[in-house]
């Protein structure tokens, strides 16, 4: 559970208002797993008295207010800040001062109902498709070792299903023997087409594994996918096309790799200031999106309550399913011994590491700092810690 640093901030909708507004409609038409409603239920009590709180005095005013607590579910947006952050300052100590490259794996939208169906199986699936494709590029392009950090996304910007892996790649590595450092000196990191290729190959073979081993769940609409026969040609089709792998060219040193890694690693689904409207007579809900067709442009989108809340849905995650991960030179076993090696061949002193804490994006994360919300004084003192209300104990009238 976090605690409350929303006091004399502007008032803005947020998703757990949203939820709240539709969770009943969607019980009606919707039949969720157990894990869903778990994370629903987490958010809905979000920054309400329903998690406790803390109550303060403002010394300037005198009027006491009350901050409740926030539920601290890494699908909540308002808590993802502080966690983003407080994450941030755990791998300050591994960046180094080379060039970052951005890599997108994106699986073709052909196999969207059978992920829905086995989400664990093929989220890990894309995680060792992708970090093998590169480390196996790295291996046999620079005989070095990569470090690579991935971030699992499952949405688009209208909140459908559209998974894909966003790789932070070092530009450079290692070298197999672990006595230098081989530098990338390309603008590009590899030939994208290629990693296409062998990515698309590493997914095809591993998701006919699953087949074989009878690890996979068909979705009611494509029944047949069970027979190997009709697996096998569903593959073929999916094969067929080319699937999408976007690099980006490298990042301008360490301080941009930071703040990338600030905006995109707990990102969720949508946040709080997307959302503009919530019409509750109509049972809608109005969101803002990029609409990539139109260059990016901004529009908006309304859509009833249910279908909002099913879309919102199909981006929670399994439970304990873990959506950022690391490999090669920075895989978590061994890492500080690995980087400090690193950081030798490169001549760069551990100090440097971290930069300044004064520059804007290298800097520790922030206590949150809490105000009074009538005069906007920061002269609160704490007065009280309100627990969360305690069920009512159920009376046995037999």
């Amino acid at each position: 559970m976090t605690g409350c640093s929303r006091a004399g901030q502007a008032k803005t909708l947020t998703l757990g208002e949203v939820l709240r507004a539709g969770l009943s409609d969607l019980q009606e038409a919707h039949r969720l797993p157990a894990h869903h409603w778990k994370v629903l239920r987490a958010l809905c009590a979000c920054h309400t008295e329903a998690l406790g709180g803390h109550r303060y005095l403002c010394e300037d005013c005198r009027q006491e207010h009350f901050a409740p607590n926030g539920c601290g579910n890494r699908h909540c947006a308002s808590c993802q800040k502080l966690e983003s952050a407080q994450w941030l300052d755990r791998q300050m100590e591994h960046v180094l001062p080379i060039p970052y490259f951005h890599v997108v794996f994106t699986l073709p939208h052909r196999l969207n109902p059978l992920i829905q169906h086995n989400q664990p199986q093929l989220y890990n699936l894309l995680f060792v498709s992708a970090s093998a494709t590169l480390l196996g590029f790295g291996r046999n392009n620079l005989q070095a070792t990569l470090g690579i950090t991935a971030v699992l996304h499952t949405w688009s910007q209208t909140l459908l299903d559209h998974y894909h892996l966003h790789c932070v790649v070092t530009g450079g590595g290692l070298s197999l023997d672990g006595k230098s450092w081989i530098g990338r000196s390309s603008k590009w990191l590899f030939p994208t087409r290629a990693l296409s290729t062998v990515f698309r190959g590493k997914f095809r073979d591993g998701l006919q594994q699953l087949f074989d081993e009878g690890e996979l769940t068909f979705p009611q609409s494509e029944p047949s996918l069970s027979d190997p026969a009709a697996f096998g040609r569903y593959l073929r089709e999916v094969c067929r096309p080319k699937w999408v792998v976007y690099t980006k060219r490298p990042f301008l040193g360490p301080k941009a790799f930071l703040a990338y890694l600030c905006r995109y690693t707990h990102r969720v689904a949508i946040s709080n200031n997307r959302i503009e409207r919530l019409d509750r007579e109509k049972g809608t809900v109005t969101f803002r999106y990029k609409d990539y067709s139109q260059e990016g442009r901004m529009r908006q989108m309304p859509l009833a309550l249910p279908e909002f809340l099913r879309r919102f849905c199909l981006h929670i995650l399994p439970p304990r399913f873990v959506k950022i991960r690391n490999y090669g030179l920075l895989s978590n076993r061994g890492r500080s011994k690995r980087i400090e090696q690193a950081r030798a061949l490169l001549a760069q002193a551990p100090s440097e590491a971290l930069g300044s804490e004064s520059d804007p994006v290298i800097k520790k994360a922030p206590t949150p700092r809490l105000v009074c919300p009538f005069c906007g004084s920061s002269k609160i003192v704490l007065i009280a810690v309100v627990d969360r209300p305690r069920r009512p104990p159920i009376c046995d009238s037999s």
